[in-house]
This record gives C-alpha cells, sequence and structure tokens, in this order.
C-alpha cells in the first residue's frame, strides 16, 4: 500500500484516458487516483443536444475507467463546495484537472483553486484542450492576435509536445467514495424523441474518436483541400464532436497531420490551418470574452438586427422551412444526426443574419442547442465571422448567395435530396428522419408541400446591402 495521499482528478471537457496531463500526473505522484465528474452549472446550461452526446461520453468513459480498474465518481453541485468536501471525504492531499477557458469556467477554476489551497491540499490545473495556451501566442508588440492569417504564421512551426499513451495503471483507493447515478442525472432528456435518431449517428468516446482519426488520415486527409467545402461529399475530418468532450486531444491530430503532410498528402496542411483556427477561436474568448454574448465590433452594436424568436421567419427557419433548400437540408442534416457540413453552417448562418436580418445570437443559441459538437468559442466566432460583426470577419458587403452555394457545393442537388423529403415520391430515410426528430408540436409531416421562400435570395442580399449601406461603420 502507497503511504501517499489520494489524488483526485477532476474530469470535465475531457474524457479520456490518453494524453491527459492531469491524469499522467496524478499517477506520477503515486498513491490513488480519484476520477470524479461534477454536474454543476456549466453543465447544467448545455443546450439538449449537447448534454445528450455528454451522456453518451460519460457512458463509454465510465466503461474505460473501470476496464483500466478504475471507476468515476459523479457528484452535483456547485465545484466550490463539492470538490473540496470530496477531497476531504477521501483524504486527498491534491486536486488536479485540465483547463477550461471560457469565462464562467475560468471563474468556477480559480475559485476553487483558492480554496483548496486555503485548507492546505495542492490543487494544479494543466494544458490539454489545445494546441497553444492562449497567453502565450503575441504578436511582436505583446499584444493577441485579431486576424487569423498572422496568427497562423505565428503558431504554424511551433512545436507540440507528442501525445503520451494511456497510464499503464490507475490505483485504486482501498474505499471507494459514494457516486451519483448517471442514468438517474437524466441528462439526455431534453431530447425526447429526438435522441433515439441521434443515436443511430454517434459512436462516442476516445476509441471511436482514435478510429476516425485513422480513417481520415487513410481516406480522407489527401484530397481534404479539395473535398472540404463539398455538401455532397465525405470529405471532412468529422472529429469536431470528439475534440468538443476531449475524446481526442488536438495534440494528437496535430501530430496525425504532421505524419501526413511528410507523407506528402497533399490536404493535411489544411487539416493543420482548421486545427488552428479552433485554438484561434479559443485565443479571441480569453482576450475579448464579450464575443461570447456581444458584438465583437463595438460599431455594430446599433445594428438594427431582429431578436425577437416568435418571428415567423425565425420559426420557419428553426424549423428548416424557410423555402431555401440548401438551407432547410443543412438544418434537417443537425436536427437528424446533431451535426452540420462546416460550409453549410456558413450558409445558414449568412441567410438567417443578412438575408432574415436576425440577430447572430439568436442562431447562437439555436446551435448551442441542437449540435453534439457544440463548442463555446468557435460557435460564437463562426457566427459573428458570417454575420461580418466579429474578427477577422468577411467583409459586410459579402452574403452568401445559398442558390450559387448550393451549384457550386453540391452541384448535382445529392445532399439536398438526401435531407429534405418533400417533393420526392420515394424520399430516402435520412429524409424521413427528419420528422421523427423534431418535435410533435411542429405539426410537420412528409407529405406536406414544400414551403415558399420566406426571403428569396436575390431580395434578401438586396436588403441586407441596403441597411448595410445605410450604417456607419
Amino acid at each position: 500500500m502507497s503511504d501517499v495521499s489520494p489524488t483526485l482528478v477532476w474530469f470535465r471537457r475531457d474524457l479520456r484516458l490518453s494524453d491527459h496531463a492531469a491524469l499522467s500526473a496524478a499517477v506520477a505522484r503515486g498513491g490513488p487516483v480519484i476520477p470524479v465528474f461534477l454536474r454543476d452549472h456549466t453543465v447544467d446550461a448545455l443546450g439538449a443536444a449537447p448534454k445528450w452526446r455528454l451522456e453518451r461520453g460519460l457512458e463509454v468513459f465510465m466503461a474505460a475507467l473501470e476496464e483500466a480498474g478504475s471507476r468515476l465518481i459523479l457528484r452535483a453541485g456547485p465545484a466550490r463546495e463539492v470538490i473540496p468536501e470530496l477531497a476531504r471525504e477521501t483524504g486527498a492531499g491534491a486536486v488536479y484537472w485540465q483547463r477550461a477557458y471560457d469565462p464562467a469556467s475560468v471563474e468556477r477554476d480559480t475559485d476553487v483553486k483558492a480554496r483548496i489551497r486555503e485548507e492546505g491540499l495542492e490543487a494544479k490545473s494543466f494544458a490539454g484542450h489545445l494546441l497553444f495556451e492562449p497567453w502565450t501566442v503575441e504578436t511582436k508588440q505583446g499584444a493577441f492576435y485579431k486576424v487569423y492569417s498572422p496568427y497562423w504564421r505565428a503558431v504554424k512551426d511551433r512545436e507540440v509536445p507528442e501525445p503520451v499513451s494511456a497510464p499503464s495503471g490507475i490505483a485504486a483507493p482501498g474505499r471507494w467514495p459514494e457516486s451519483a447515478s448517471l442514468a438517474n442525472w437524466g441528462l439526455g432528456a431534453a431530447m425526447n424523441r429526438g435522441a433515439a435518431v441521434l443515436a443511430k449517428h454517434v459512436t462516442a468516446g476516445e476509441q471511436a474518436a482514435q478510429v476516425r482519426l485513422g480513417t481520415f488520415m487513410r481516406d480522407g486527409v489527401a484530397d481534404y483541400g479539395e473535398t472540404r467545402d463539398r455538401l455532397d461529399v465525405d470529405g471532412t475530418s468529422r472529429l469536431s464532436e470528439y475534440l468538443s468532450l476531449g475524446e481526442i486531444s488536438p495534440a494528437r491530430c496535430w501530430h496525425a497531420g504532421l505524419r501526413a503532410q511528410a507523407e506528402g498528402k497533399a490536404g493535411a496542411s489544411k487539416f493543420l490551418a482548421e486545427l488552428a483556427w479552433r485554438d484561434f477561436a479559443y485565443h479571441l474568448m480569453w482576450h475579448t470574452p464579450h464575443i461570447l454574448e456581444e458584438n465583437w465590433r463595438e460599431e455594430w452594436r446599433a445594428f438594427p438586427w431582429k431578436e425577437d424568436r416568435r418571428l415567423r421567419e425565425v420559426r420557419l427557419w428553426e424549423q428548416a422551412r424557410t423555402g431555401i433548400e440548401v438551407v432547410d437540408a443543412a438544418l434537417r442534416e443537425m436536427y437528424v444526426t446533431g451535426y452540420m457540413h462546416n460550409r453549410a453552417r456558413m450558409i445558414v448562418a449568412s441567410y438567417l443574419t443578412k438575408h432574415l436580418m436576425v440577430h447572430w445570437r439568436v442562431g447562437q443559441a439555436w446551435f448551442d442547442d441542437c449540435l453534439i459538437d457544440w463548442d463555446p468559442a468557435s460557435n460564437a466566432m463562426g457566427w459573428q465571422w458570417v454575420a461580418g460583426c466579429g474578427p477577422d470577419a468577411a467583409p459586410y458587403f459579402r452574403v452568401f448567395n445559398p442558390e450559387t452555394q448550393a451549384e457550386k457545393f453540391d452541384p448535382k442537388g445529392a445532399y439536398r435530396r438526401k435531407w429534405i423529403a418533400e417533393g420526392q415520391a420515394h424520399p430516402p430515410q435520412s429524409a424521413l428522419a427528419y420528422f421523427c426528430a423534431v418535435p410533435r408540436s411542429w405539426g410537420l409531416a412528409g407529405s406536406d408541400a414544400y414551403p415558399e421562400p420566406v426571403v428569396s435570395a436575390r431580395e434578401g442580399r438586396e436588403a441586407a446591402l441596403a441597411a448595410y449601406e445605410n450604417r456607419d461603420f
């Protein structure tokens, strides 16, 4: 038996055993390791689909820990009370965790760290959710980057530590503390009947993440630069949901990309740049946390976006019944799978914020509720980038034409037919699944007529440009 006191490892959005700095440090410290997951206000604030996906991830992670001779202790309540209390209960001498970067988590973690140290215990946080800590990337003037291109040039040749293997053994305590029941938490309850539809498209966990990475590196990364924007092709990595919950580390993805680049696979450099784009979102969130809630560019605060979610055009957008096929197909893909193609996200966001002149926060909140790969920094930056009010944003006069976007990235209409049932004599199951996923209260059926456009591509563009040109930017 070790005479070293136990270490609590507080897991959050890092549900993996390999390349986990906090877990590796706890094992290296010696003594028992007690993994814990806390249902606190940051968990309860999650939308329906992200919370359902978290439940699936926790199920798989708990099984992985048990296979390794350990277990995950579940507790609920304010972190500032529950974590120190669990440390006292177990006689832990240290509490380790991997960092989060959103304002609510930073405030929570700072408070918890101070409280643990007040009790004479070790409290330590580790990197692992990003490639580069946000405060370590600076301009020559010591400022943060506001534009992606120079940010990418600053980090693309930086060293990223090689990912480490999972510990060969995780010492268990003599007596495990009591744990709540994951099933009793009901994290996925808000998905209602949509949960059964989503479940057909999700394989959670670290092993699934590594299989996906390996498959993409073998079959997809070479053409990634050319196919990543095609709606009708499986050309993306589909790693976002795994990165969101930390079921795979960005460092593992980075080194896989470097190996592919060394092998001459042309798309690998673009893949690496996209990993850095994710980091850039966190870089901005860390330095300008108002990006999550307010227009990043102050001069946009008076722009006359509509914010009433009860408006007919907003309701039709949310129901994927705008009458613009590529927009509706993308939203329906999200309702059925919990995922939306990145190019489609831009088209959908542009239609809402520019054609319908609805505030980006309305779309951000809807994605918060519906995406299984929800990420606070990426979601906020993505919406503001499209809307024109964010950092490194597209010029205000760049309005995505959904029809020309569809012609370019879904030239034969395969993506639209896959997700829109109306008008097809024999619609595929993927399109019919939408009617099984959405709330019954919407009263929709595949036999319905497809709606006329709420706002046509041409009319929406003209109205948006008129509004922008009348503002003093």
